[in-house]
């Protein structure tokens, strides 16, 4: 085998290493990681649920579910406000909330329900944002809201940003525009899959006390990545609707 054949051959044998066995499923040309879908799709039903319930029977003095229903609503609202702007923030309440409830759904289901109980042919469930490539897909849809929302608001005006304040950090702000889904989609995922293996050594390690307060903690950092992630996509979202040149 020649130096080129070698090389080749390296670069096959590279492109097929993968972390982790996955469960999957072919959809056309594609294969797609069923775990994933299947924990994300019982995230979204019970999302679904609560809302449906919580809303089906709306009082003017709210009680119970409803009052929790609109604490969260306020909660998220002030997040967007607080972010993008008091005359800017409501059309961009939807899309916060649904990043919000969906990675606080998703974190929470991989930290409270134990999957590893349920075997599958291959692959085991756990929580969708423990795969890097539901923490991509949804940073990627933040990039794309922030464009959107620059563009919408400045039109061609908005890349002025990129010669601000002088030309010479044109490359420089062009790869802000990389760094910022990396930095979400990292953290986000780092965080999560850190936290189930951490859960994961102490229950083999000590199976009845420690895990329980270690759980208890990742149901906090779980929830500080939820914000994290949301907080910081509303305010990418807000500087982007900035108007350039004014400042």
């Amino acid at each position: 085998m020649n130096l080129k054949s070698e090389s080749i051959y390296s670069s096959v044998v590279l492109s097929s290493v993968e972390v982790g066995k996955h469960l999957y499923w072919t959809v056309g040309d594609y294969k797609v990681h069923g775990q994933v879908f299947i924990v994300s799709w019982l995230v979204i039903a019970v999302l679904l649920a609560v809302a449906f319930f919580g809303t089906r029977n709306l009082a003017r003095i709210p009680m119970k579910l409803q009052n929790f229903m609109e604490f969260i609503l306020e909660f998220l609202q002030d997040i967007a406000k607080n972010q993008i702007g008091e005359h800017e923030y409501r059309p961009w309440v939807p899309y916060i909330a649904t990043i919000f409830l969906f990675i606080l759904g998703s974190n929470w289901a991989g930290a409270l329900i134990p999957w590893k109980l349920i075997e599958l042919s291959e692959g085991e469930l756990a929580a969708p944002t423990n795969d890097i490539n539901t923490t991509v897909a949804l940073s990627l849809l933040t990039s794309a809201s922030y464009f959107y929302a620059g563009l919408s608001k400045n039109g061609l005006g908005y890349f002025a940003r990129y010669i601000e304040p002088t030309p010479v950090l044109l490359p420089i702000n062009i790869l802000e525009d990389f760094t910022k889904p990396l930095s979400l989609s990292f953290r986000l995922f780092g965080n999560i899959l850190a936290d189930e293996l951490v859960v994961s050594v102490f229950t083999l390690l000590v199976p009845i006390l420690i895990p329980l307060p270690v759980m208890i903690l990742g149901l906090f950092a779980s929830s500080i990545q939820a914000l994290i992630f949301s907080t910081l996509s509303a305010a990418y979202i807000g500087e982007a609707m900035e108007g350039h040149g004014d400042h």
